[in-house]
Protein backbone atom coordinates (compact mmCIF):
# COMPACT_ATOMS: atom_id res chain seq x y z
CA UNK A 1 0.00 0.00 0.00
CA UNK A 2 2.76 2.38 0.56
CA UNK A 3 4.65 2.05 -2.87
CA UNK A 4 1.27 2.52 -4.36
CA UNK A 5 0.77 5.81 -2.53
CA UNK A 6 4.80 6.63 -3.05
CA UNK A 7 4.52 5.69 -6.92
CA UNK A 8 1.11 7.84 -7.12
CA UNK A 9 2.90 10.43 -5.45
CA UNK A 10 5.56 10.62 -8.03
CA UNK A 11 2.87 10.92 -10.50
CA UNK A 12 1.30 13.66 -8.56
CA UNK A 13 4.56 15.66 -8.51
CA UNK A 14 5.77 14.82 -12.61
CA UNK A 15 2.53 16.27 -13.70
CA UNK A 16 3.37 19.62 -13.56
CA UNK A 17 6.74 19.41 -14.83
CA UNK A 18 5.37 17.22 -17.70
CA UNK A 19 2.23 18.64 -18.85
CA UNK A 20 1.25 22.36 -17.34
CA UNK A 21 2.00 25.33 -18.19
CA UNK A 22 5.71 25.49 -18.98
CA UNK A 23 6.33 22.03 -18.92
CA UNK A 24 8.22 20.28 -21.36
CA UNK A 25 5.99 19.33 -24.03
CA UNK A 26 5.71 23.53 -24.00
CA UNK A 27 9.21 23.93 -24.22
CA UNK A 28 9.97 21.67 -27.19
CA UNK A 29 6.86 23.32 -28.83
CA UNK A 30 8.37 26.71 -28.32
CA UNK A 31 11.92 26.08 -29.30
CA UNK A 32 10.24 24.31 -32.23
CA UNK A 33 8.95 27.67 -33.31
CA UNK A 34 11.50 29.79 -32.31
CA UNK A 35 14.26 27.44 -34.33
CA UNK A 36 11.08 28.10 -37.24
CA UNK A 37 11.52 31.77 -37.23
CA UNK A 38 15.29 31.88 -37.26
CA UNK A 39 15.12 30.20 -40.42
CA UNK A 40 12.37 32.51 -41.47
CA UNK A 41 14.67 35.57 -40.02
CA UNK A 42 17.85 34.44 -42.13
CA UNK A 43 15.70 34.64 -45.01
CA UNK A 44 14.78 37.81 -45.05
CA UNK A 45 17.97 38.64 -43.55
CA UNK A 46 19.57 37.67 -46.80
CA UNK A 47 16.69 39.56 -48.80
CA UNK A 48 17.15 42.68 -46.89
CA UNK A 49 20.64 42.65 -47.43
CA UNK A 50 20.14 41.89 -51.04
CA UNK A 51 18.12 45.02 -51.43
CA UNK A 52 20.16 47.13 -49.44
CA UNK A 53 22.81 46.47 -51.74
CA UNK A 54 20.60 47.52 -54.62
CA UNK A 55 19.60 50.52 -53.15
CA UNK A 56 23.48 51.55 -52.26
CA UNK A 57 23.91 50.71 -56.41
CA UNK A 58 20.86 53.65 -57.25
CA UNK A 59 22.48 55.88 -55.27
CA UNK A 60 25.94 56.54 -55.86
CA UNK A 61 25.96 55.28 -59.55
CA UNK A 62 23.98 56.18 -62.86
CA UNK A 63 24.31 52.47 -64.26
CA UNK A 64 22.05 50.98 -62.08
CA UNK A 65 19.65 53.70 -63.22
CA UNK A 66 19.84 53.46 -66.42
CA UNK A 67 19.48 49.73 -66.48
CA UNK A 68 16.37 50.38 -64.51
CA UNK A 69 14.96 52.34 -66.92
CA UNK A 70 16.04 49.85 -70.02
CA UNK A 71 14.35 46.56 -68.25
CA UNK A 72 11.20 47.81 -66.47
CA UNK A 73 10.51 51.63 -68.45
CA UNK A 74 11.44 50.51 -71.94
CA UNK A 75 13.83 53.57 -72.33
CA UNK A 76 16.06 54.31 -74.96
CA UNK A 77 18.90 56.87 -75.39
CA UNK A 78 18.58 59.94 -78.03
CA UNK A 79 21.27 58.16 -79.95
CA UNK A 80 20.08 54.54 -80.09
CA UNK A 81 17.62 53.42 -82.63
CA UNK A 82 15.25 50.88 -81.63
CA UNK A 83 14.23 47.86 -83.82
CA UNK A 84 11.19 45.73 -83.45
CA UNK A 85 11.17 42.47 -84.17
CA UNK A 86 7.84 40.14 -84.31
CA UNK A 87 7.56 36.66 -84.78
CA UNK A 88 5.55 34.74 -87.14
CA UNK A 89 2.14 33.96 -86.23
CA UNK A 90 0.11 36.61 -86.98
CA UNK A 91 -0.12 38.25 -90.88
CA UNK A 92 0.18 41.78 -90.69
CA UNK A 93 -2.66 43.70 -91.99
CA UNK A 94 -3.49 43.64 -95.64
CA UNK A 95 -0.80 40.97 -96.11
CA UNK A 96 -1.86 37.30 -97.18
Amino acid sequence: MLALALVALVGLLQYPLWFAKGGWIQVWEVDRALQKQHGLNQTLSLRNAALDADVQDLKQGTDAIEERARSELGMIRDDEVFFQVVRGGAAAPGGR
